[in-house]
């Protein structure tokens, strides 16, 4: 495999970033820490799991992976690859406070590499449009100010993946989604791809630092398990990540973090 890039520098950033959105995290949780668990991938590689059931976060997962096997287990490319991503979920305790979900990913396989990942924002029983209009504002202004004229096509390929065919919907209220991202200039792509990742917190911890404690009743939560509900169809049945997982031989346990700890059908 050929590749443009220095794999230790990718994983550094990767596990910065990771310890950076650990940190906010935990200032919101006085009385938790998150809790690491390693794992080994049988034909190379690892991961891992970084996991808080707190007062705040009802369960949320920074997860971190790099992974190597002689076949890649997708349709999208043959042979020996490589994969090393950071993939981070969060289910709130306050029905107010939405679920967000990012992934960023690097994978290179015997003739190509790319980057892939993204951000976006599920409110679950409560949508506010402020919260949406911020989100969408930092992934924008991120990649115009850095001269990406991409928000246009990630914003719309958000809306097209993350949606659920058999509901007529989408999960969310969208973000950014980008995959098999490879424009032959290696450091660019590199560079934006990181600006994806530095911005995340810019984009989620204002809206829970406005949610996170207002009032709710127990028919608040109720529709917060019912809206959970359809997350959980989601990733089981659409999502590439959790099929990527499984069909390359990952750690279960990492995979299901994205499950939400209870919901109602």
């Amino acid at each position: 495999m050929k590749t443009q890039f220095n794999k230790e520098e990718i994983v550094l950033f990767l596990k910065e970033l990771r310890g950076e959105i650990i940190l906010k995290f935990e200032e919101m949780e006085p009385n938790h820490r998150f809790k690491k668990e390693s794992w080994e991938h049988h034909t190379g590689g690892g991961g891992e799991i970084s996991l808080i059931r707190g007062d705040v976060f009802e369960k949320a997962a920074v997860n971190w992976s790099q992974v190597s096997g002689p076949k890649f287990p997708m349709q999208d490319a043959e042979g020996p690859f490589y994969a090393t991503g950071l993939s981070l979920i969060t289910h709130m305790a306050n029905p107010h406070a939405p679920t967000v979900h990012m992934n960023i990913r690097y994978i290179e396989t015997e003739s190509k590499w790319w980057f892939g990942g993204g951000y976006d924002l599920s409110p679950l029983g409560f949508t506010y449009d402020e919260d949406t209009t911020h989100f969408h504002q930092v992934a924008k202004s991120n990649l115009d100010k850095a001269g990406y004229a991409l928000y246009p096509e990630f914003s719309k390929n958000a809306k097209e993946y993350f949606y659920i065919p058999h509901w007529k919907k989408e999960r969310g209220v969208g973000g950014i989604f980008f995959d098999h991202y490879n424009t032959g200039n290696a450091q660019q792509d590199f560079s934006m791809w990181k600006s994806v990742g530095k911005t995340f917190l810019d984009a989620i911890m204002p809206i829970y630092l406005r949610r996170i404690s207002i009032p709710y009743t127990a028919e608040d939560k109720k529709m917060q398990l019912a809206a959970r509900a359809h997350y959980v169809e989601f990733n089981l049945l659409y999502d590439r990540g959790t099929r990527f997982g499984f069909l390359s031989g990952g750690n279960p346990k990492a995979i299901l973090c994205s499950m939400p700890p209870t919901a109602t059908w």
